[in-house]
């Protein structure tokens, strides 16, 4: 391998290990050395994190191809960007980038015809890119727009609202909001959020770094003008203070809806509130403690339902319930206890979503086989009225309302870098036609081809996979490839375009693998439910069936395979080295979930037990202690049939303001992988890297700045061809 010549070695920095730290599960004594990582204000932890950022770098540096991948992808990513147009009032808005803006600007027009003005430009907003638009909402009236600021990368967001007509700034400013979505009133005197309290300790510049559990989340609304402390508590539960909480007003505004879950299974509790039925509006519960009076339509976690129509008080919901694969239901309010199909469950397709418009009508996207399909029909009864053919990829964004007919569909796939799709409702027959497209200078799609297989896992389950490289690839086991997977959280993984990929295919000859794992939504929740919880070895077992498929096949060799996945995909790449560490030559972790025993003690990591599980119960703490990657690094050159086997070249990327999943995570791994690996064994035969790249002002990975993307890129790839002895190809 690249990285075992003798000036490769590395001298890894000693790390204390606190041998005294030790936790009492269940009866099984479990060590902890080195839980004092888990504090980020510690000097100790600092110093730890800037040696480790030195050994990186010192690495890093010596890879030859590094600066030919940072100029390759910048002059790949310097290209026109043009995102899904919306509509409110008399007024378009999208967003844009030029090429390498870090964050993409927001623009208000007129008419699809009109000059289009910048409204709001994040790159204004600091010297180094690094404050981005976490979430957005323009008034009924197209009057206001409320935006939702998040710093390097933070969860934690700060509302601002911007009069659209003039583009000035108002006085408000709402802070501690996090895991939150703006819904305004139709009145447009105000909108809906969610928040935290404040922390009693933490000052707000210090936000995005803490490692508190996040508790008590509330709904609030806010009246224009006003100050926060003046804002309207429309809804607490204190009894159950691990629950979140969102909101949602229906297209007629007469309603609000409540959405309550405990945590990331897709089940919710569903209550409402008429707002024709308060006396004075909402108004009248300004200086009072009293909450909003919601009705409870929904009060159990059984299922999922989402709001897709209402007219007057009868509702149509997506859900889940008794229809793993979903479907459309409706019921009247005044009749809770009777609900009726509106589109039926498919005997194979997952019903992905359904959006409202044209007045009485339904677009809906089904995933069939990870693959789009597009439907226009009757809201009313669901019956068909069109197909909507697109090519083989992924619909990644819809705009339609049922007050208009025109509707926008972003598409995008392995080889297409994006297209927007408009579409008139009232054709006779509606067709498709490209209203924007993403050209990327240098690339030419017709030099690469995407197929998709099937493959048995360890089970016998059939597991999808699609395949990308060039045209014509000889299967002699000879090229680089990248393999990425995520399975877990009901989150489907399809085709979408990627710089650093073409960039991979074209100038290493790479293969890229995409495995559609269970744990994830791409066949309902039964693939999700198959993934989780006792079941999460499946997704280990699915994604090392992936990396046999695709060598038995001549895809490539063990030497020359690299594993990659972020955040839950993080965890998947290091229990999967753990437990098939000669499988593999190169693996990437991204901002992984790496403690299985602790993760819930962290900012919103107990919303993550209805995937995972929870230490604090027996019998799941036997499930995690088995795969958790912290508590599983051992020598497997030790191990039996083990002789000649190291684990593979590792990189461990995490980001100091990753408060999602905290970076101590990834700092704590990559201290036990160092020590038991490299540093506990005089002549270790582990002679392939085990470093971590440590980002700053950079979190869980939304908002990152252009410039940071790109140098990120640079350096996996970079790492990728030096510990694969990949060479570069012009």
């Amino acid at each position: 391998m690249g990285s075992s010549a003798a000036e490769d070695l590395l001298i890894y920095p000693d790390v204390r290990r606190d041998e005294s730290v030790a936790d009492n599960y269940h009866g099984v004594l479990v060590p902890d050395p080195y839980r004092w990582l888990e504090d980020p204000d510690a000097e100790e932890v600092k110093d730890f994190v800037e040696k480790q950022v030195k050994l990186t770098q010192s690495y890093l540096q010596n890879c030859e191809t590094r600066e030919k991948f940072r100029g390759r992808i910048t002059a790949l990513f310097d290209h026109p960007r043009y995102r899904i147009p919306f509509k409110y009032g008399d007024k378009y808005f999208h967003f844009f980038n030029t090429g390498l803006q870090d964050q993409d600007v927001l623009y208000v027009q007129d008419n699809l015809e009109a000059e289009a003005e910048v409204l709001l430009d994040p790159n204004t907003l600091s010297e180094d890119g690094t404050v981005a638009l976490n979430t957005y909402s323009v008034s009924e009236n197209a009057e206001f727009l409320a935006v939702g600021l998040s710093s390097s990368g933070s969860d934690w967001v700060n509302i601002k609202v911007i009069r659209i007509a003039d583009k000035t700034t108002e006085p408000d400013s709402l802070s501690w909001v996090k895991f939150s979505s703006i819904t305004w009133s139709h009145d447009s005197k105000g909108f809906f959020y969610s928040r935290y309290p404040a922390p009693k300790e933490q000052g707000e510049l210090d936000a995005g770094t803490e490692t508190n559990i996040n508790l008590n989340h509330q709904l609030f609304y806010h009246f224009l003008g006003t100050e926060q402390s003046e804002d309207i508590l429309c809804w607490k539960d204190p009894e159950n203070p691990e629950w979140s909480v969102g909101a949602d007003v229906s297209e007629d505004g007469k309603y609000i809806l409540l959405y309550i879950t405990e945590g990331c299974d897709p089940v919710n509790r569903l209550y409402y509130c008429d707002l024709d039925t308060l006396p004075q509006g909402i108004e009248s519960f300004k200086g009072k403690e009293e909450m909003l009076p919601f009705q409870k339509l929904i009060d159990n976690f059984e299922a999922e339902y989402a709001l897709v129509a209402n007219d007057d008080t009868e509702f149509t919901f997506r859900t889940n319930k008794n229809a793993p694969r979903y479907k459309l239901v409706r019921v009247d309010l005044r009749y809770p206890e009777s609900w009726s199909d509106v589109v039926p469950e498919s005997d194979k397709d997952v019903l992905e979503s359904a959006v409202s418009v044209n007045g009485n009508q339904l677009l809906v996207s089904y995933l069939s086989d990870v693959k789009y399909v597009l439907q226009v029909r009757d809201l009313e009864s669901g019956k068909l009225l069109h197909n909507l053919p697109i090519d083989i990829g992924s619909v990644s964004g819809i705009f339609g309302r049922r007050k208009y007919d025109e509707i926008f569909i972003a598409f995008t796939s392995f080889l297409t870098p994006g297209i927007i799709y408009q579409c008139n409702l009232n054709a006779e027959k509606p067709n498709l036609i490209v209203f924007k497209e993403t050209i990327v200078p240098g690339f030419d799609r017709n030099d690469f081809e995407t197929k998709q297989v099937f493959f048995p896992s360890k089970d016998g389950t059939q597991i999808p996979m699609f395949i990308v490289c060039k045209k014509d690839i000889g299967l002699d086991s000879s090229h680089p490839t990248m393999l990425y997977g995520y399975g877990g959280f009901n989150i489907n993984i399809t085709p979408s375009f990627s710089v650093h990929r073409v960039v991979s295919l074209k100038h290493l000859g790479a293969v890229s693998a995409v495995a559609n794992i269970r744990g994830g939504g791409e066949y309902g929740e039964e693939w999700h439910k198959a993934g989780s919880l006792a079941n999460k070895q499946n997704c280990f077992d699915d994604f090392i069936c992936a990396a046999e498929f695709l060598i038995s096949e001549g895809y490539t060799q063990p030497k020359k395979l690299c594993i990659e996945g972020g955040s839950n995909g993080g965890l998947l790449v290091a229990a999967c080295i753990n437990q098939r560490p000669g499988l593999f030559g190169c693996a990437l972790a991204h901002v992984g979930v790496m403690d299985m025993l602790r993760f819930h003690k962290f900012t919103i990591g107990h919303a993550w037990t209805t995937d995972y599980g929870c230490s604090d119960k027996e019998a799941e703490f036997h499930w995690l202690i088995k795969y958790s990657p912290l508590h599983n690094v051992k020598r497997a050159w030790e191990e039996p049939r083990g002789q000649g086997v190291q684990y593979p070249a590792t990189m461990l990327l995490t980001a100091d303001h990753d408060d999602r999943v905290v970076p101590h995570h990834s700092l704590k791994l990559l201290a036990t992988m160092q020590y038991v690996l490299c540093k506990s064994i005089e002549h270790s035969p582990q002679t392939n890297p085990i470093i971590g790249r440590i980002d700053m002002k950079a979190g869980h990975g939304a908002g990152v700045p252009t410039l940071k993307l790109i140098d990120r890129e640079a350096d996996i790839l970079a790492f990728l061809a030096r510990v694969v002895g990949a060479s570069w190809i012009d």
